[in-house]
């Protein structure tokens, strides 16, 4: 079968696409390389659109929202899971794709995958979290639910055909703590395309009359340790009186708001 015969279809719930950027350089790798390849994804500010072509690339996406709590969670994920295995179904009549890739979190998208299997589907699983280790981040508990995580990634493993890691580290608990074989795991990693990444001249006032500048780009969950870096500001400032650096944190997440107010009340200058 050649590649430009070969249909992909990508399930990602964590992001839509093309602002998830690692999900978007792999589909558009795989469309370089003559894959035909649509991609399922949430909608998000900015990317409403219940379904378009950019690139050659077919984006279908649903509606969803940001959950907190453990059981808000499972509502959202369960609605994200029933969504998705609907457009799978209609992607699927259409191209007859032969590889699906799901990307997590969460790993429940082996569930999908089970039954395109039956139709002779191949099952990618692209790691992007580990996300037992990303419940107790959020949740600071390793309960029944947190069992449960442990289970769904085990059974992602199990079902997988192929499992792509974004580093080394991922990729040995997935040799190790998945079972996978190391014919069928490999590190795909992201980085810029350097036929088009070029660095542009340094705009010294952003430091705001600083000698350093200091940015944090990126989503700003539970699990991604904000909190720690504004802590690590403040005792650069405050403790050590260190004033020559400009700190810049720019994304968004369920965590904003409080990391808002932990800024606004310390003693940051």
């Amino acid at each position: 079968m050649s590649h430009r015969s070969c249909a992909v279809c990508i399930i990602v719930e964590n992001l839509p696409v093309p602002a998830d950027r690692r999900v978007w350089q792999e589909a558009r790798a795989l469309t370089e390389a003559g894959y035909s390849v649509s991609v399922i994804c949430p909608k998000a500010y900015g990317f409403e659109r219940s379904h378009e072509t950019i690139d050659g690339i077919e984006i279908y996406r649903h509606p969803t929202w940001e959950a907190s709590g453990a059981i808000g969670y499972i509502v959202e994920y369960g609605w994200a899971l029933a969504a998705e295995f609907v457009l799978a179904l209609r992607i699927y009549l259409r191209t007859r794709f032969r590889i699906l890739q799901a990307c997590n979190p969460p790993d429940t998208i082996f569930l999908i995958a089970l039954f395109f299997k039956l139709l002779g589907v191949r099952f990618v699983f692209d790691q992007h979290d580990l996300a037992p280790e990303l419940f107790e981040a959020k949740f600071g508990c390793k309960g029944f639910l947190y069992r449960l995580v442990q289970l769904a990634e085990r059974l992602t493993f199990k079902t997988a055909d192929m499992a792509i890691a974004t580093n080394d580290s991922c990729r040995a608990i997935a040799l190790s703590r998945g079972g996978v074989s190391p014919d069928h795991s490999s590190v795909v990693r992201g980085c810029p395309d350097l036929d088009t990444f070029r660095l542009p001249a340094a705009q010294h006032d952003l430091k705001q009359g600083r000698t350093h500048l200091v940015l944090y780009v990126g989503i700003m969950g539970p699990q991604d340790g904000v909190d720690l870096f504004l802590e690590s500001i403040a005792h650069s400032v405050t403790d050590r009186g260190r004033r020559n650096t400009l700190f810049v944190l720019i994304g968004s997440g369920t965590e904003l708001p409080r990391l808002k107010a932990l800024a606004v009340g310390s003693t940051l200058g």
